[in-house]
């Protein structure tokens, strides 16, 4: 019956009771012994570094984008409730109807729920904290120049693409560590004005992709704020996203006018009050 050839380790083994045998014979003899016996001791580890040559090529190799996947956290649902909070709502990121659900409770229970705009990982778990020690929901949201910064300044931001890099990055770890802590997050992102239309764009894809592994989106919600647009656009606008976005069970939040002072470089402080 064929045999595996043996490791390097019992080749070694091998050329040791070869060159003893041939020891007790003559010169010549010991001499061919110990040359074979070499030989394949050293035929041997040529072919176990061909055999890791070829793994690290193999693994060196770059795959396509249809090839790569995005971080698969759990098949499992979200476990645990709240006995104050509707049914619907969970520990970790809430979208669809758990989001509207615990949007409306706030609603009728007169209380707010606090969004902050992060921008690095260690303010993410430093307000996710917070709302684990006062027993509270909490939204956790993301800019544009934040999203930018959490990637990174260095990378290059032509078309946003550091800026959709960072916000995609800063929802995963949200999702990663918001059930952990065992509080309802909203994940959202903050004013979008329609200069800004391209990293909406690159998140919306982000949501989509991801809602075809988990069935809901990234993101809890976005905002487009489209308040220095005429009136009529702003709404066909948002009329035109919020189509995309309801097939995915993504809220959208939409800024139709404005209400003064300055906000994100924004200054309104001087405008008719009509």
């Amino acid at each position: 019956a064929a045999r595996s050839p043996p490791s390097i380790n019992s080749q070694a083994a091998s050329a040791a009771t070869t060159v003893g045998v041939a020891s007790g014979s003559d010169g010549a003899a010991s001499k061919i012994g110990a040359g074979v016996a070499l030989g394949a001791l050293t035929a041997g580890a040529a072919a176990s570094r061909s055999r890791r040559k070829v793994r690290a090529q193999r693994q060196a190799q770059p795959v396509s984008i249809e090839e790569k996947r995005f971080p698969v956290l759990s098949r499992r649902p979200p476990l645990g409730s709240f006995p104050k909070m509707p049914e619907t709502v969970h520990p970790g990121v809430v979208s669809g109807q758990a989001l509207r659900d615990l949007l409306q409770h706030a609603k009728d229970n007169g209380y707010a729920i606090p969004a902050v705009n992060c921008v690095s990982s260690s303010s993410i778990n430093a307000c996710i904290e917070a709302a684990r020690k006062m027993d509270a929901p909490i939204m956790i949201q993301f800019s544009s120049g934040g999203s930018q910064f959490y990637a990174g300044k260095g990378l290059d931001n032509t078309a946003f693409h550091a800026a959709i890099a960072g916000a995609v990055s800063g929802a995963y770890h949200v999702r990663a560590v918001a059930e952990q802590y065992g509080v309802p997050v909203i994940l959202h992102t903050d004013h979008c004005a329609k200069d800004l239309l391209p990293w909406m764009d690159g998140m919306l894809e982000a949501d989509e992709r991801y809602f075809e592994r988990h069935g809901e989106p990234l993101f809890s919600s976005h905002m487009l704020d489209f308040s220095e647009e005429p009136l009529e656009e702003n709404i066909e606008l948002c009329k035109k996203y919020m189509e995309r976005m309801a097939k995915i069970n993504c809220g959208l939040e939409m800024e139709l006018g404005i209400t003064g002072g300055e906000e994100d470089g924004v200054n309104n402080e001087d405008a008719n009050p009509e």
